[in-house]
């Protein structure tokens, strides 16, 4: 009897340290997992990339150090998905000069085909920054 206990509980142990290392090794592959675009093209933005992660649950997009701010009045960042919905969101350059270099995706955005610079002054695509197949914007 006491031999039977002793194998269940080995055995009960062994599992609970299985589930324990796979649950976090598939925790710690998902935190890591980063997605950067192909160089960004277009009239006025010609360099750099912009590298996607999930962070706490959330999407976040951040411009490469090489990234050059276009030299025009209302760039904004803007997202287009899988099926071509296009999303305006915040604008690059903000008062005082400083730049928004990285910014959160919002819930709604399911996926990312394309990072955009655009300006709203003009209304025109700066350029443009794809991933090599659509990416999944959250975590969740």
């Amino acid at each position: 009897m006491r031999t039977v206990r002793q194998a269940r509980s080995i055995g009960i142990t062994l599992l609970s340290t299985l589930i324990t290392i796979g649950l976090l090794a598939v925790t710690t592959s998902f935190a890591a997992e980063k997605h950067t675009t192909k160089p960004f093209t277009g009239e006025k933005v010609n360099r750099g990339t912009v590298t996607h992660e999930v962070k706490g649950g959330d999407g976040v997009l951040t411009l490469s150090k090489d990234f050059e701010v276009p030299n025009t009045p209302d760039p904004h960042w803007q997202l287009v998905d899988s099926k071509g919905i296009v999303y305006l969101l915040d604008r690059l350059k903000l008062k005082d000069d400083k730049i928004t270099t990285s910014i959160t995706v919002p819930a709604y955005v399911q996926d990312i085909a394309k990072v955009q610079m655009w300006c709203a002054w003009a209304v025109v695509v700066l350029g443009e920054a794809p991933f090599d197949k659509p990416i999944k914007a959250h975590g969740k």
